[in-house]
């Protein structure tokens, strides 16, 4: 029997402690301050203790400062695994925050007391992004009690704050204390498909904007006395479909291989019917490949609105939410996207594909550190809805995969 087929057959041994290791990760509230929780502080004291017994022979806790959090700081737990070498390490990165439930009218259950059904884990967190934490950490375990000494060092970052920015998270740790190499393979499980295939490599720039209109105000009866802001906001959201047109780069790496303009949130302009309303807000959430410069994007959408505000009689403000140009993409070729393109065929049998997403996920920070950093999981998506779960199969079968990553030369 060779390494990985007894780390394989270890790592079905631990199906019930790792499925324990779930519920106990779940019964942490993990919330950001800033979205009504008191962080990860608690769920970070039971991770280290876990992570003592599972064998990680140098752990150490980087503390981002946060006057909000009960604890006054956020925490970022960093563990190595001894290898024969250390000129290269493999990192496996996840996060311990969690987002709120939500309305718990629609949880089957208590969001935080995880609960088995039909070969599923249910709570929140369960799939995002607890999954890959037990099995990174599951595989490590295998490695360590099979006597098992991988040919390269094997760390893990359990970092704070990544559904609200990372700035308290990965982002602190990469600016006061990065541990991380070129040459180090750096996997992040932050995305991922159902059928375990996609390895993200590449992500669209983030465009949000927020349009205000301003007309006049008047009686539903006499509109002649005001100037309609929906009318002439609805008229803009027709027109900014032009940059369909105006943009129509196509890149197949991308699922959608085209970027995307589409207008969203509509905030309410008057509370009765016979009003003619004078201010209007409404926002647009574009997704843009990396090859077409958001500013000039930026130049067509004012160009656009200028039209409308001379037909119109109008005036309209933008406002840029967020303007996140894309990351330096990962290269296909890459050491990391070919490890995991191997352990997936092994543990999956399928093969990886690396894929572009509109989405954005912390790897853009590695990425724009010069680090090749890549995303992958097998997922069935159910992260931030009620009744999230994990497949308890693919937390055993990721923890193979990161274990024939951790066994590759």
């Amino acid at each position: 029997m060779d390494a990985f087929e007894k780390i394989s057959k270890r790592i079905d041994s631990y199906r019930d402690e790792m499925i324990e290791a779930q519920v106990r990760l779940c019964s942490h509230p993990a919330v950001a301050p800033s979205s009504g929780g008191e962080g990860e502080a608690r769920k970070a004291e039971y991770l280290l203790g876990l992570l003592k017994t599972i064998g990680f022979q140098d752990i150490s806790l980087v503390k981002a400062p946060d006057p909000d959090a009960p604890s006054g700081f956020r925490p970022n737990i960093l563990a190595w695994f001894k290898g024969r070498s250390a000129a290269r390490t493999v990192w496996v990165m996840t996060h311990m925050d969690v987002v709120p439930p939500g309305d718990l009218a629609l949880w089957r259950g208590d969001p935080f007391k995880a609960w088995i059904e039909e070969g599923r884990i249910y709570g929140r967190g369960t799939e995002d992004n607890q999954q890959d934490m037990v099995a990174s950490l599951f595989a490590v375990k295998a490695l360590s009690e099979e006597g098992l000494i991988p040919p390269n060092d094997i760390a893990v970052a359990l970092v704070a704050d990544e559904e609200t920015g990372s700035e308290k998270g990965i982002g602190y740790v990469l600016a006061h204390s990065n541990p991380f190499r070129k040459n180090d393979l750096i996997l992040v499980p932050d995305a991922g498909s159902p059928d375990g295939s996609m390895i993200e490599v590449a992500e669209k720039s983030i465009l949000w904007l927020k349009f205000k209109t301003q007309g006049k105000q008047t009686h539903g009866s006499t509109p002649e006395k005001g100037n309609n802001s929906f009318r002439a906001a609805s008229s803009l959201v027709v027109d900014l479909g032009k940059l369909y047109r105006l943009f129509p780069e196509s890149n197949r790496i991308f699922d959608p291989p085209t970027s995307t303009f589409e207008p969203t949130k509509k905030e309410a302009n008057v509370p009765n019917i016979n009003t003619i309303p004078g201010d209007d807000v409404f926002y647009m959430d574009s997704r843009i490949l990396p090859a077409t410069d958001v500013e000039d994007v930026l130049k067509a959408v004012r160009r656009l609105t200028r039209r409308v505000e001379k037909t119109f009689e109008v005036k309209i403000q933008i406002e840029e939410v967020q303007n996140a140009p894309a990351a330096p993409p990962t290269s296909v070729r890459a050491p990391v996207v070919q490890a995991l393109k191997k352990a997936v065929k092994a543990v999956y049998g399928v093969t990886g594909r690396a894929q572009g997403i509109g989405g954005g996920t912390v790897a853009a920070l590695f990425r724009r550190a010069g680090f090749e950093a890549a995303c992958w999981s097998k997922l069935d998506d159910t992260l931030h809805q009620p009744n999230e779960y994990c497949v308890i199969d693919n937390l055993m079968g990721d923890s193979k995969v990161f274990a024939h990553v951790f066994l590759q030369e």
